[in-house]
């Protein structure tokens, strides 16, 4: 049996997004489902951003030949140009929707391998019905060669985590709303800014978590303690202390934090924009982001109503709960395994 080799650059970067989270966790489960199927294929952790791209688009394809593989899964947006049997999971088109977001080198990358890659491999994945019609209008993918697998959240997120360790660790002294993500214009972090004096005068703080990249566009949110970027193994315990989880996004492909929060057992308030209402429709509470007043609002009602968080707890664990890295991985595997 010729096997699969799995490109996992974006595994080996040392902080995570939810592409790395992907890249991660298909790492370790693919091949736990068949070991004898599946090859990883890892960098040097320093070639694992962009000094990484001539490994993964010279040296990966003349690994994987040597190995004489029937496929590359490829689940990080990219892939080498010149294997010609590429699995590619391409989580948005964010970069080509909203170009001003971005850093004009990486728009001009993004651009010019993007379409190659999706158009000319075997399968394309996403994780979302919004992210596959973005895919069909930006990348001119046949709707037919797309198929759309959720991400997951595994049971280290649950609302039993201790918090008192991290919250000791960040000086987190008062209760707090959290916000995950990068400080770019896509994460929207300036419509929080209306909840921070109302949020203040109830003894709850804004607590904004996360790192950044050079080719994200943006600032921290004045007013809000800004704790950085957090560990991984920290995240469960971060989540689980909050009082609320807040996502402004104006963009997403799926709403991996927002997952992760309902997991934890945490109210959430997320944008109207695709595809969260896919995600959190019925379980949390949206708003239109652009209307910062509203939106605010909502973010201060699932800090402090405690009936509208019972039930906004109640309803997003049980969302969470369909959504684990298992089915996601087996869903994969389902579909490498036809090729």
């Amino acid at each position: 049996m010729r096997p699969i080799v799995i490109n996992a650059r974006a595994a080996a970067r040392p902080q995570i997004t939810g592409v790395e989270r992907w890249a991660r966790e298909m790492t370790v489960r693919l091949p736990q489902l068949e070991p004898e199927r599946y090859i990883v294929m890892r960098p040097p952790a320093a070639l694992s951003k962009r000094p990484g791209q001539a490994w993964e688009q010279l040296l990966l394809p003349a690994l994987a030949g040597r190995r004489r593989a029937a496929a590359l899964y490829n689940p990080a947006n990219l892939a080498p140009l010149a294997w010609p049997r590429n699995v590619v999971q391409i989580h948005d088109a964010v970069a080509l929707r909203h170009p001003d977001w971005y850093s004009p080198a990486y728009v001009r990358w993004q651009r010019t391998v993007m379409p190659r890659i999706a158009r000319s491999a075997e399968l394309v994945i996403t994780v979302s019905e919004f992210a596959r019609a973005e895919l069909i209008e930006f990348l001119g993918v046949p709707g037919e060669r797309i198929r759309v697998v959720p991400g997951g959240v595994d049971a280290r997120f649950n609302p039993d985590v201790d918090p008192e360790p991290i919250k000791q660790r960040l000086r987190l002294d008062r209760p707090y709303v959290l916000a995950v993500g990068d400080r770019g214009p896509r994460k929207n972090l300036a419509a929080l800014r209306p909840a921070i004096e109302p949020l203040r005068e109830r003894g709850i703080d804004l607590v904004i978590a996360g790192g950044g990249r050079a080719h994200q566009l943006g600032l921290s949110l004045a007013g809000a303690r800004d704790v950085g970027y957090v560990p991984e193994d920290d995240l469960p315990a971060l989540y689980a202390g909050a009082r609320a989880f807040a996502l402004p996004s104006l963009h997403e492909g799926f709403g991996l934090t927002a997952l992760e929060a309902m997991a934890a057992g945490v109210p959430v308030v997320a944008s109207t924009r695709p595809a969260l209402p896919e995600l959190v429709i019925g379980a949390g509470l949206l708003a239109d982001p652009d209307d910062r007043g509203p939106f605010a609002a909502a973010v201060v009602t699932a800090a402090t109503d405690e009936q509208a968080r019972a039930q906004m707890r109640d309803e997003g664990l049980r969302v969470a709960a369909r959504y684990t890295w298992e089915r996601a991985a087996l869903r994969i595997h389902e579909l490498l395994s036809r090729l």
